[in-house]
């Protein structure tokens, strides 16, 4: 199984994903601002929408989606928890979650913020409805310890990756302490932490 991931992208839930189900899979790297691989090889050639992340499976078959492989690991390792069984409430959960991360996180934040050329009304814009959505998930996470509850799924990896990003694009999380307490219990966990090393993203 091969991952390949841009550090701290949206790849990198699927990165702690894989972790947290046991497996290891082979990283590679990919530059996003010239989709090249650390070989020099053109990744438009291996997937040609250009962005991360891609699942490369051990028979070859590749797949992009965060949410679609997110959802893939959490059922490859069941015993680990990380997506409910099928036809349970907490799977229903799980899916509502997923989307909500997608929708109305990832595709707010990116491509928007991530440009200098949008313009400063849709810029405030999106920050506007990013406050709403990070008030949401503090009055949600002020009660839990997880979206689930008390155990960590995918869908927490997709929400700690996505609002990480709020501090680089100067985001304060401050006036959010019970997702501020959640981003760093989820960073504490070892395989999340591997993660992060292994991206280069905090030091050993």
């Amino acid at each position: 199984m091969k991952l390949y991931y841009a550090p701290g992208a949206c790849s990198l839930s699927v990165h702690i994903a894989a972790r947290e189900a046991g497996l290891s899979p082979e990283l590679v790297k990919v530059d996003l601002a010239t989709h090249q691989l650390e070989s020099g090889a053109d990744y438009h050639a291996i997937n040609p929408r250009g962005y991360v992340p891609l699942l490369e499976l051990d028979d070859g078959v590749r797949h992009t989606e965060v949410a679609a492989l997110l959802q893939y690991l959490g059922d490859l390792v069941p015993q680990r928890g990380l997506m409910p069984a099928w036809g349970t409430a907490p799977r229903f959960e799980a899916l509502q979650w997923l989307t909500f991360i997608s929708s109305e996180l990832h595709k707010v934040f990116s491509p928007w913020l991530w440009h200098k050329e949008t313009a400063d009304s849709t810029r405030q814009a999106c920050k506007d409805k990013l406050a709403l959505r990070f008030a949401e998930l503090d009055r949600h996470l002020a009660q839990r310890s997880f979206l689930l509850g008390g155990h960590f799924s995918v869908a927490d990896a997709y929400c700690f990756t996505i609002v990480s990003w709020a501090p680089m694009l100067g985001l304060s999380l401050r006036p959010y302490p019970a997702l501020s307490a959640y981003l760093d219990r989820v960073a504490a966990r070892p395989a999340v932490h591997a993660a992060l090393l292994a991206e280069g993203l905090v030091k050993a």
